[in-house]
């Protein structure tokens, strides 16, 4: 039922819209796909093609000073405000559309992990909130800046690492995250998309799946650094792309299991709507929590971090009540955590 009114209030909302807007929205959203799934690979054959050219200096010159530029993403990267305001990233919003919800303020002169949930298959609502200005994050937390964190072998791409750091998105390492908790001053929120790779394989519409039981290194990260925790939920993130779920023992669930360890994605099998690529239209909602205060202990014990992981299960699994009927879910809707 729910599904039915989203799809006409989505086709309302569209009916309003020109031919054209429809169009950009749709191109903004393709390049976003398409950076997802192919550029990385492609920046990097690119220059090792460009090695055995009459270009051969160009892709030298830049795994030189590549070399040299290694650990910049683990020191804060290259944020700029000007790709982050691109006006791409406003019609990639308005696509879906996502809406930001705050629920609490947070205070500039803190730092603070937020764990956003659920990944999804692209992580669309984090992605557009937290990684552009056009989520209007900076609007709704004044003095804050938000530094989304992605997967650290990523930032090993040439040229697509620079695009990265450019909007603001660091590598998901204990190095990274600690330089902004610890060394880049106050008013940091690390944005950490807690059930990773895992969580994107249970990623399907209509379900509420949530890995978190046994992910406590963000909390013991929070507590040696003194951040405060905040939960973070996207409805509608599991709704964009249908995905085949593999059952377990199959031998294609054991090649995504493979994939996962060596490379730290897995590969999912999943549809778009047009052109098989594009997310469906359905609304993203991202709601920010209530701030979950830490003390700043060096060395916390097991029982600190599982006290502080399970106030935070708690107060997530309170978000996603506290707003699911307003975000489209009915209210027999379910967290599960595993």
């Amino acid at each position: 039922m729910n599904g039915t009114v989203a799809a006409v209030e989505e086709m309302g909302e569209n009916s309003k819209k020109s031919q054209w807007k429809l169009f950009i929205e749709d191109i903004s959203v393709l390049q976003l796909v398409l950076s997802f799934l192919l550029v990385g690979v492609s920046c990097l054959v690119l220059m090792l093609y460009l090695m055995f050219t009459s270009l051969w200096p160009i892709p030298t010159l830049y795994f030189t000073w590549q070399f040299f530029d290694w650990n910049t993403p683990e020191r804060g990267g290259r944020r700029s405000e000007f790709v982050r305001n691109w006006k791409v990233w406003k019609h990639l919003k308005d696509y879906f559309p996502v809406k930001l919800v705050k629920t609490a303020e947070l205070s500039p002169s803190r730092n603070y992990i937020l764990g956003c949930h659920p990944h999804g298959i692209m992580s669309i609502g984090a992605v557009s909130c937290f990684s552009t200005e056009a989520g209007g994050f900076a609007q709704a937390f004044p003095g804050m800046r938000a530094s989304l964190a992605m997967l650290a072998g990523i930032f090993r791409m040439p040229l697509f690492r620079e695009y990265l750091m450019f909007a603001g998105i660091l590598p998901v390492s204990k190095e990274s995250l600690e330089y902004m908790l610890s060394r880049a001053g106050v008013g940091n929120a690390v944005v950490i998309i807690v059930g990773g790779a895992e969580e994107s394989l249970a990623s399907s519409p209509g379900v509420n799946t949530v890995v978190m039981k046994h992910r406590k290194g963000f909390v013991r990260l929070a507590l040696e650094n003194g951040a405060d925790l905040v939960p973070v939920y996207s409805f509608g993130e599991n709704e964009l792309f249908p995905q085949v779920l593999l059952s377990e023992g199959s031998v294609g669930r054991k090649l995504q299991a493979l994939f996962k360890r060596v490379m730290g994605f897995a590969p999912c099998l999943f549809t778009g709507g047009r052109w098989l690529l594009l997310p469906y239209r359905r609304p993203v909602t991202t709601v920010v929590g209530s701030p979950i205060s830490v003390p700043h202990i060096c060395n916390p014990s097991e029982q600190q971090v599982a006290h502080y992981h399970n106030l935070y299960m708690e107060s997530l699994s309170e978000l996603f009540h506290a707003h699911k009927i307003s975000c489209g879910l009915a209210d027999t809707h379910q967290i599960r955590f595993i």
